[in-house]
């Protein structure tokens, strides 16, 4: 198990749910706060006479007001009070809520998963907001949970030895590989971010044996030490496509369409195509870039095995996943990739994508993914291929539940995107597309805001978020009584449908 440090947040006054306020004409500076508060709300430096503002982004809230620690009930002047934080409405949507952002942010902080419907489901009345895990025991947290936040006063996430989320991306005959989380980080281009966040999707990826994929944007020099980590894609516009990668990596992605702009290709406008973004993709600086779609040299079956041909030429031990969008004969699609060769059918579902995806494409084409994967997961048990194909699935999953519902809907596994950016700091702003549009240095190629991101931060922080998900999974399969991840594939038993769902 890779090692779950703290990682705060790089900025002194956080956006966060609770706000603590301490009333400075009752204070005396006494310093209890600061000794009995487990997360370093409240601080009083040596050598100073009194305490230093309230960090109220590291307050868990009400959840520890019947601990031994709550800081309100321990001030001897009743100084001390906690309220909603005046910015925590300012972030959020019905997918990404507000809860969902801070509680994100948390995980990575901690490593700790945190407990309760609104840290699980969003509020968008659909999609994965709407099944939920049908328990049928009455232990534990019950159907939905309550909230137990007091547990990220620890940094030890609970695992279990006994029980496997291990996964395997080939079934077919040729070299077996697999990886230890039911997950691996999706394709982010050199462009559309920044390399430190592609290097601390790499790192994170090593330390827990997965993989980190490098969107279409090509192979940077400094991703080499990675290799056995990194997935390198193949798309439409082939750019920084280098045959010496294909022979270098363990799986190659070819990217046929995404499910957040199906049918619409792919696009870096000019201001992100900085010299050394145009050199990687062998472009013009300042230029705007487009993917056609799709691939003009593939019209059948035969035309995309030839596609496959060639990389299994250059690189015989390669495993070769094809990225599809949900269109609705996917299923057919699944079948024909696997005819042509494929090892890993890649459906992206429309849920995902950046705030660069176009929301005309994402909202209104192709199948929702909690569909598509049922559908492609039947089909091929009725051709007698399901054994021998690996079905991955991406597209807004946001939490580990989505990714588990995923998983019991019929994938083997998941791809996640947008989370590790909301882990790394993302507010959601929605304005990936521009050069210097990202506040926080992630989805940018600016050379001023690319330093706001320290590799080892970053690579920590998705090292925390990815121990938080392995404990909430083991803590779902235990409830369900299983030993591995592999026995909830297609267990549509599992699920049930949420109805009215809302949340403030």
């Amino acid at each position: 198990m890779p090692t779950v440090k703290k990682a705060p947040s790089r900025f002194p006054n956080e956006i966060s749910e609770i706000e603590v306020t301490r009333d400075v004409s009752k204070c005396i500076s006494c310093g209890t706060c600061a000794k009995v508060c487990p997360f370093g709300v409240h601080e009083r430096k040596t050598g100073y006479n009194r305490v230093s503002k309230p960090l109220s982004y590291l307050c868990i809230g009400t959840s520890c007001e019947d601990k031994p620690f709550y800081c309100v009930n321990h001030c001897p002047r009743e100084a001390l009070s906690l309220g909603v934080s005046s910015e925590y409405r300012t972030i959020g949507d019905y997918r990404w809520t507000r809860d969902l952002i801070i509680g994100t942010w948390k995980q990575a902080e901690t490593g700790i998963p945190l407990k309760g419907q609104r840290y699980e489901i969003g509020n968008s009345g659909g999609g994965f907001d709407r099944i939920s895990f049908n328990f049928q025991d009455s232990e534990g947290r019950g159907e939905m949970g309550g909230e137990d936040m007091a547990r990220t006063s620890h940094l030890t996430p609970h695992t279990s030895g006994a029980i496997s989320t291990e996964i395997e991306l080939n079934k077919r005959e040729g070299k077996k590989l697999s990886i230890k989380v039911p997950f691996y980080g999706g394709g982010m281009s050199f462009g559309s971010v920044s390399l430190s966040v592609m290097l601390a999707k790499a790192k994170a990826a090593r330390a827990w044996s997965t993989f980190t994929c490098t969107g279409e944007g090509g192979y940077p020099e400094a991703l080499k030490e990675y290799d056995d980590n990194v997935i390198t894609q193949v798309a439409t516009g082939l750019f920084g496509v280098m045959e010496d990668t294909i022979q270098r990596v363990k799986i190659v992605e070819f990217k046929y369409a995404q499910g957040a702009k199906p049918g619409l290709g792919g696009h870096l406008l000019g201001d992100k195509v900085t010299v050394e973004v145009a050199r990687m993709r062998e472009a013009v600086e300042g230029s705007s870039l487009f993917s056609p779609f799709p691939f003009h040299s593939v019209y059948s079956v035969e035309d995309h095995k030839k596609h496959l041909d060639w990389i299994k030429e250059l690189n015989p031990d390669a495993i070769v996943s094809v990225k599809v969008s949900t269109p609705t004969d996917v299923d057919m699609v699944a079948v024909g990739s696997y005819y042509a060769g494929a090892n890993i059918i890649h459906l992206d579902g429309s849920y995902g994508g950046t705030g660069a995806a176009p929301d005309i494409a994402k909202k209104n084409i192709a199948m929702p993914i909690e569909y598509a994967i049922p559908k492609v997961h039947e089909f091929l048990k009725l051709e007698g291929l399901r054994d021998t194909m690996t079905i991955i699935a991406s597209g807004g999953i946001r939490t580990a539940h989505d990714a588990l519902k995923a998983i019991a809907l019929g994938a083997d596994g998941v791809v996640i995107g947008t989370v590790e950016l909301v882990a790394l700091g993302c507010v959601r702003c929605g304005n990936c597309e521009s050069g210097r549009g990202c506040p926080r240095g992630i989805a940018t190629t600016d050379p001023e805001l690319s330093k706001a991101i320290d590799l080892e931060w970053g690579a920590q922080r998705l090292i925390n978020l990815y121990a938080a998900w392995r404990s909430e999974i083991v803590d779902v399969l235990k409830r369900f009584g299983m030993k591995s991840i592999k026995e909830l594939v297609g267990r549509y038993d599992c699920l049930i449908e949420n109805h009215e769902i809302t949340q403030d």
